[in-house]
C-alpha cells in the first residue's frame, strides 16, 4: 500500500521539502548550528580515535605507551634485539603506510596544515573524504613507529576533510563548506589540547584567514563541542603538566622580549632546515615514492638510536625539559635533533604535524636561555621552566605566524593568567622577527614552494569592480509591456530574467520567467508586468569583487543587474561566468609558476 508507514515512500522527503531544506542549510544563519555541532562532535571523536591509535600503535612497536622519555632501553615484544629495534621499527611503520598514502590519498603525506588551507583558498574548502581515514592510519603508524612529528596537524586535517565531507554531502555552497572545514580544524585543534579558545584563534587566523562575527561563532561552538567530546572520553586533566610562574621585577620583561626575539630566529631557522632537508631527500630518492618511508625509515632509525628522546611526538622530553631536568649542552643537543628528526620524518614521505615539534623546539630553546640569564641574574629572574614556556609560544609565534594562536594556547596550557604580559612581549617579538627573516611562514612556505601565494590570491580577488567585469545585458521591456510581449522576450533569454525600465528609461526592476508564467496560469492574470515587477539583488558599477560574490551567492542562475552608481540606469549584468572569465588569467598564471 503506497505511503504506509515504514516503506521507502513514507520515508522519502518531498522535492519540494528537500529543496526548503537545502536553502535553510545554504542560507538561514540558523543553520550553522547544528552544522557546526555535527563536525564538532565527529571531529572530537575522531580525535579521540587517532590519539587512541597511536598509543596502540606505540604499545604494538615498543610496549610502552609513549617511548621518548625512557632513554635507549629494549621493546618489550623483542627484547632479544636491545635498543637496535628502534633501527628497524620505522622501516616497519614506513613500509605501511607508504603506500597507502600513495594510493589512496597523497594529500596526507606532510604536516597537513598547508594542504587545508590551499583546499579553502583555491579548492573551495573541498577535500576528498577518504583523506580523514587514511590520515589517521598513517600518521599514528608514522608516529607510533618514531617518527618525530606531531599529531596536531593530522587532528587539523582529519578534521577538516570531517567538515568538508558533510558539506559535500549536504550539497552547500562554497562558503558554508569552506566554514565548516575551519569548524573542523577549530574541532581539531581543542580536541587535541583540550582547547577550546585556542581552536577558534587557529582557525580564524590560519585556515579562514580573516574575522567575521557569522564564522567566530560556528567555529567557536564546534570547538567547543569538540572538548566536550574530548574531555568526556579522554577525562578532564591538562594536556601537559607545566609549571606555573610569576614575574619577579619588571626588568625582566627585558629578557622575555630578548627571548622572543632568540625564539623567533629559532623559529623560522626551522622552518628553513624542514625544506632543506626535504629538498635533500628529494634530490637523493630516486625510487617509487610509495617505497620511500620505508627505505628513510633506515636514517630515522640510526637518528634515534643516538638520540631516543625523539622518538614520536616527545611531550614526556618536553616535560622534562621545562622541569629542569637537563643541562644547556642537552637542552641545545635536544633542539637541533629535534629539528633534524622532524625534517627527515616529513622529507622521507611521512604524515604527521610540525606544530608540536615546534613547541618542543622552542621549549627547549626557552629553557636553555632562562638557565643562562637564571644563572647571571639570580636575583631578579625566574626558574628556567618559566623562560621553556614563554619560548613555547614564542618559537610557535615565530614559525607559524600566528601570534594570537600561540598567546592563547600557551594560556590555556599553563592556566597560569601571570604568563600573559611576558606571553605576549615575547611572542610578538618573534612573530615580528619572523617576519622580518621570512616572508613566508612553515605552512605558507609549502605553498610558495608550488607556486601558490596567498597574498596574490587575495589581490586576485579585490582587483576589479563591477563595471569592469559586467557583461551586456538583452534589452529591457517596458514597465508597460504585456504578458505576451514578455513571454516572447523572455523565452529566448539567456537566463530566464529581463531588466526593466520606465518610460523615461530609468531602471525600475526586473521580471523573471517564473513569475510570468505564473501569471498566465492565473485565472485572471494582469493586463501588463508592471505588477510582477520585483527588485532582486543588484550592485552599482563601483562594488568590489568581495562584495560581488557574496551578491551572487545563491543567483548563480540569474545572476545580477548592474547598475550606475545612482542606480538609475541599467549598466549590464554580471554572472559567475564573467568573475571567473576575470579570474582565469590570474589562475592560470598560478598554474604556470607551480610548473
Amino acid at each position: 500500500m503506497p505511503g504506509r508507514i515504514g516503506s521507502p515512500e513514507a520515508l522519502r522527503i518531498p522535492g519540494a521539502q528537500r529543496a526548503a531544506l537545502g536553502r535553510w542549510l545554504r542560507e538561514a544563519p540558523a543553520a550553522l548550528l547544528p552544522l557546526a555541532v555535527t563536525v564538532g562532535a565527529v571531529t572530537g571523536l575522531g580525535a579521540v580515535g587517532f590519539r587512541w591509535l597511536i598509543t596502540a600503535f606505540t604499545r604494538v612497536f615498543t610496549g610502552y605507551d609513549d617511548y621518548s622519555g625512557l632513554g635507549r632501553v629494549p621493546s618489550t615484544h623483542w627484547p632479544q634485539l636491545g635498543f637496535w629495534f628502534l633501527l628497524l621499527t620505522p622501516v616497519i611503520a614506513g613500509a605501511v603506510y607508504g603506500p597507502l598514502v600513495h594510493w589512496f590519498a597523497p594529500e596526507a603525506r606532510g604536516h597537513g596544515v598547508p594542504e587545508v588551507m590551499y583546499a579553502v583558498s583555491h579548492r573551495g574548502g573541498r577535500i576528498a573524504p577518504q583523506v580523514s581515514l587514511v590520515k589517521a592510519v598513517a600518521s599514528a603508524l608514522c608516529i607510533g613507529g618514531g617518527g618525530s612529528v606531531g599529531r596536531e596537524g593530522p587532528i587539523v586535517q582529519i578534521g577538516s576533510a570531517t567538515g568538508s565531507t558533510v558539506a559535500q554531502l549536504l550539497r552547500l555552497d562554497t562558503p558554508r563548506m569552506r566554514l565548516l572545514v575551519a569548524c573542523g580544524a577549530a574541532a581539531g585543534i581543542s580536541a587535541t589540547f583540550n582547547a577550546p579558545l585556542a581552536g577558534p584563534f587557529f582557525a580564524m587566523e590560519l585556515i579562514l584567514r580573516d574575522f567575521t562575527a557569522e564564522s567566530f561563532g560556528a567555529v567557536v561552538l564546534a570547538s567547543v563541542t569538540a572538548d566536550v567530546v574530548g574531555r568526556a572520553m579522554l577525562g578532564d586533566h591538562p594536556f601537559l603538566s607545566l609549571p606555573g610562574f610569576t614575574v619577579h621585577t619588571p626588568v625582566e620583561y627585558v629578557f622575555y622580549v630578548a627571548l622572543g626575539v632568540a625564539a623567533g630566529v629559532v623559529g623560522v631557522a626551522f622552518s628553513k632546515i624542514l625544506y632543506l632537508i626535504e629538498d635533500a631527500c628529494d634530490w637523493v630518492w630516486r625510487g617509487p615514492e610509495w617505497a620511500r618511508p620505508a627505505a628513510g625509515g633506515l636514517v630515522i632509525g640510526a637518528l634515534l638510536i643516538a638520540l631516543p628522546q625523539m622518538y614520536g611526538v616527545g611531550y614526556p622530553v618536553l616535560e622534562n625539559a621545562v622541569e629542569g631536568r637537563y643541562a644547556i649542552g642537552m637542552l641545545l643537543v635536544l633542539m637541533v635533533g629535534k629539528m633534524i628528526a622532524t625534517s627527515l620524518t616529513i622529507g622521507i614521505g611521512g604524515s604527521g604535524g610540525v606544530f608540536a615539534p615546534t613547541l618542543f623546539i622552542g621549549a627547549m630553546a626557552g629553557t636553555a636561555f632562562g638557565t643562562i640569564v637564571h644563572g647571571l641574574f639570580p636575583g631578579v629572574t625566574e626558574s628556567a621552566g618559566a623562560y621553556g614556556l614563554i619560548g613555547m609560544g614564542a618559537a610557535l609565534g615565530g614559525a607559524t605566524g600566528a601570534p594570537i594562536t600561540a598567546v592563547i594556547i600557551l594560556f590555556e596550557l599553563t592556566g597560569e593568567y601571570s604568563i600573559i604580559l611576558p606571553l605576549m612581549a615575547a611572542v610578538v617579538m618573534a612573530a615580528g622577527t619572523g617576519h622580518l627573516l621570512s616572508k613566508s611562514t612553515i605552512y605558507t612556505a609549502k605553498l610558495w614552494r608550488r607556486g601558490v601565494n596567498f597574498d596574490t590570491a587575495a589581490a586576485a580577488h579585490t582587483d576589479f569592480t563591477a563595471g569592469e567585469i559586467a557583461v551586456a545585458a538583452p534589452d529591457p521591456l517596458p514597465e508597460h509591456a504585456s504578458l505576451d510581449d514578455a513571454t516572447a522576450a523572455l523565452a529566448t533569454a539567456p537566463l530566464g530574467m529581463l531588466a526593466v525600465v520606465g518610460a523615461d528609461g530609468h531602471y525600475t526592476g526586473c521580471v523573471s520567467a517564473q513569475d510570468v508564467a505564473e501569471a498566465l496560469d492565473d485565472p485572471n492574470p494582469p493586463p501588463t508586468i508592471k505588477t510582477l515587477i520585483g527588485l532582486p539583488t543588484a550592485v552599482a558599477t563601483d562594488t568590489d569583487a568581495s562584495k560581488i560574490l557574496a551578491k551572487l551567492r545563491g543567483r548563480g542562475d540569474t545572476g545580477l543587474p548592474v547598475l550606475s552608481r545612482d542606480h538609475s540606469r541599467l549598466v549590464g549584468w554580471i554572472t559567475y561566468e564573467a568573475v571567473l572569465t576575470r579570474l582565469r588569467p590570474v589562475a592560470d598564471s598560478g598554474e604556470k609558476e607551480a610548473r
